[in-house]
C-alpha cells in the first residue's frame, strides 16, 4: 500500500486524505493535549480493512510526533487499539480500553 499522506483540517476538526478522488477522515476534538477521535468515515469505493488499518496508523503517527495523547470515542478506532497494542502508549493516564 502507498503511503497515505495525512491533512489536519483544523477548521473542519478532522484528519484527511483523499484517494482516488474520494475524502476518508477521522473527526476530532482536542483539549489541552490530548486527540479525542470521535468518528471514522470511510467512503465504500475505498473502503477496506487494509486501508482502515493503514489510515488509522497513519493518523495515529502523525498525533504521536505532536507528542499528543489519544482518547478513542469511535468504536472502529477503539477496536484498531484493542488489537493493536503497540499504541497503548498513547492512551492517557487511566485510560483502559
Amino acid at each position: 500500500m502507498n503511503q497515505i499522506v495525512i491533512n489536519d483540517n483544523s477548521f473542519l476538526r478532522q484528519f484527511e486524505t483523499r484517494v482516488d478522488g474520494h475524502l476518508a477522515k477521522i473527526e476530532y476534538s482536542s483539549q489541552e493535549r490530548k486527540v479525542f477521535l470521535t468518528k471514522l468515515v470511510i467512503p465504500e469505493e475505498i473502503s477496506s480493512d487494509g486501508f482502515h488499518e493503514e489510515f488509522i496508523k497513519s493518523v495515529l503517527h502523525h498525533i504521536q510526533e505532536k507528542n499528543l495523547r489519544v482518547v478513542p470515542t469511535s468504536p472502529q478506532i477503539a477496536g484498531f487499539l484493542r488489537k493493536n497494542r503497540q499504541y497503548k502508549e498513547m492512551l492517557p493516564v487511566g485510560i483502559r480500553i
